[in-house]
């Protein structure tokens, strides 16, 4: 004797309650399981848009442009210090997949950072180097280091990387 199956005629509750986790659009704070936090735009269950990450383990924020859950676009990286719990600026400019790329501005102290060209995260390309003690590197840099550049000095003398003998390569004259 065959069994004869009707179509259902409402949804099981599981597909509701599916269609309401899924993440689109605006949200507001979505935790992770380990604490972290996520404050933004969605598009598929992917961070997509503007919005702010804090990571709960480091304290670390960033807030800018997302693609596809990756940071991509314009955005701020942050750190709390050890010592005032401030959060200090780490790195300021532009993202492609998780990491830094185009122009930006890494802070590496209170005195020293860097500006200039970026590439798969290193400093690639024309930028300058800005040093505590008012020596600034300028030129370009390949692979996050100093490439053919030139050495300017607090008291206003000048070196080009070819009055030390020839080009700079790896952080060193050749």
């Amino acid at each position: 004797m065959p069994i004869a199956k009707y179509p259902r005629l409402v949804d099981p509750l599981w597909y509701e309650w599916d269609r309401k986790a899924q993440k689109c659009g605006l949200r507001h704070t979505v935790y992770a399981v380990n604490g972290d936090r996520y404050i933004g735009e969605w598009l598929d269950n992917l961070k997509h848009g503007k919005g702010m990450q804090i990571w709960k383990r480091r304290g670390a924020i960033y807030s800018g442009d997302w693609k596809f859950g990756m940071r991509d676009g314009y955005g701020t990286y942050s750190l709390p210090d050890p010592i005032t719990k401030e959060y200090k600026k780490v790195y300021s400019g532009w993202w492609k997949n998780d990491k830094k790329c185009g122009y930006g501005l890494k802070f590496y102290s209170d005195l020293e950072y860097y500006e200039g060209e970026w590439e798969a995260g290193q400093r690639s390309g024309w930028g300058r180097m800005y040093y505590k003690d008012g020596a600034v590197y300028e030129g370009q840099w390949l692979e996050d280091k100093a490439a053919i550049h030139k050495l300017l000095t607090p008291c206003g003398l000048q070196w080009d990387s070819s009055e030390v003998s020839g080009l700079w390569f790896a952080d060193q004259a050749n």
